[in-house]
């Protein structure tokens, strides 16, 4: 079985039988039996519906496809494209090629995602490596390295000595995103983490607008906005809630069936051995 012989893609058999196509000769038309025929004898399983013929591009009339129904597991929607064609001054049909194609509604892989775009944030873990994309716009050039030891000191004691650095463009991506995340401006928090004292700010540009929570309650260890909240805030206090009054007990007799009980017989002890001997025979 000859797959995919070099089509554009699954539209070219969508688009194939619109109205722009040249017409198909009646003798390529009629020849539906011979281009089943051919499909069979693949034997790569049953053929299904015809689902139409259409001229081939290009080809003056002389070729045209006629399209099956591709009934095979694991190919759903795929089709059989049987190609034949006729000379011009003849009505001898031939049939030129067989393949089994993607229909409008096949199911195919995914479009190919190149290799260095299919790492997804969240995607890394200790030890992978991902070096940075070449002359990435979101870095700059750091601090560069001096050979007067005063100057290396003081260099890190200021928080240089980093080859690269982000850039403007840099920054503000990760504001971006950092403000539409799910740790952005909250607007139904009545407390916000910009007065909260777990709120630990950022330095540089982003300090205005950023910080990272130190709450492990909350949102521990993440960068949140200056208008986020949440209710573990420093200054967050519980409400005093009244209690509650309970009524005194109150009985509803008025739903209640009485019923009268029947009496209880007496029950009658037997007088003890010591007590009929105490007692004087009666008569005397």
């Amino acid at each position: 079985m000859r797959h995919n012989r070099g089509v554009s893609s699954t539209e070219t058999i969508a688009k194939a039988p619109v109205a722009e196509q040249s017409p198909v000769r009646a003798v390529l038309a009629e020849a539906e039996g011979l281009a089943r025929a051919a499909a069979d004898e693949l034997g790569e399983g049953e053929v299904g519906a015809h689902l139409g013929v259409h001229a081939e591009p290009d080809s003056a009339g002389v070729a045209a496809t006629h399209r099956f129904a591709a009934e095979l597991r694991g190919y759903r929607g795929w089709e059989w494209a049987v190609v034949v064609a006729a000379a011009p001054d003849t009505d001898r049909v031939t049939v030129s090629e067989t393949v089994l194609l993607p229909g409008p509604d096949a199911l195919i892989s995914p479009s190919w995602v190149p290799w260095e775009e299919r790492v997804r944030a969240g995607d890394l873990g200790a030890g992978d490596l991902l070096p940075p994309p070449e002359n990435d716009p979101r870095l700059a050039p750091g601090y560069l390295a001096s050979d007067d030891p005063a100057i290396e000191e003081a260099a890190l004691d200021i928080g240089l000595g980093r080859r690269q650095v982000l850039s403007r463009e840099g920054r503000l991506d990760a504001a971006q995103r950092w403000y539409d995340g799910e740790y952005g401006p909250a607007a139904a928090a009545t407390l916000h983490c910009g007065t909260c004292g777990y709120y630990l700010p950022l330095a540089g540009a982003l300090r205005a607008a950023f910080g990272v929570c130190g709450n492990e309650m909350s949102a521990d260890g993440q960068v949140v906005h200056t208008e986020y909240g949440c209710g573990a805030h420093s200054d967050t206090v519980m409400a005093e809630v009244a209690a509650t009054p309970v009524s005194e007990m109150a009985y509803d007799d008025t739903q209640l069936e009485l019923v009268q009980l029947p009496a209880q017989p007496t029950e009658v002890t037997p007088p003890s051995p010591e007590n009929l001997a105490a007692e004087p025979p009666q008569g005397e």
